[in-house]
């Protein structure tokens, strides 16, 4: 009996054939590892903030700011929750002050760099374009312009994650 992939359920079936057959191969996250090899530096919140910060600076620079960037515990990828951008409202000395704050999984402290710098790029999109449109995604691609594969890579990286413990 195949596990459910759980991640990759939009794909084509001669996909995720290859994708199980990798996995009854006990390889996946071996294919992974070789195909990713990189880890970044961002293990802190500190470290999170100003990599999202190099990415704004450099492809959104007129964007609005961010207030908080930080990894966050509560979101778990089934649910469907790699990364949020909140546009937060709280009342500091009777004023209505709004500011954007980017969270992302903190799973992805152990992720390949590519992984997090997708999801990044994800969430930055989002201070321009709010849905998952066409102009959302073309403006992932200018970003990051392997960013589709990417985010097929990231779903892998989560199944052998899920599949292979």
């Amino acid at each position: 009996m195949s596990q459910p992939l759980t991640y990759l359920q939009a794909y084509p079936a001669e996909l995720l054939d290859k994708v199980r057959a990798l996995l009854d191969q006990g390889q996946l996250g071996q294919w992974l590892a070789r195909r990713y090899p990189e880890r970044h530096d961002a293990a802190t919140d500190r470290a999170l903030y100003d990599y999202v910060m190099a990415l704004k600076q450099r492809y959104l620079k007129n964007a609005p700011p961010l207030a908080k960037v930080q990894y966050d515990n509560n979101m778990h990828p089934v649910h469907g929750t790699l990364g949020t951008n909140a546009f937060v409202s709280r009342v500091q000395g009777g004023k209505l002050k709004a500011k954007n704050e980017i969270r992302i999984a903190t799973l992805f402290r152990e992720a390949p760099e590519p992984f997090l710098q997708m999801i990044v790029v994800h969430e930055l999109a989002h201070l321009k374009e709010k849905n998952h449109d066409k102009a959302f995604y073309q403006l992932c691609c200018h970003m990051l312009p392997d960013y589709h594969q990417l985010e097929f890579d990231t779903r892998l990286w989560l199944t052998a994650r899920a599949l292979e413990r």
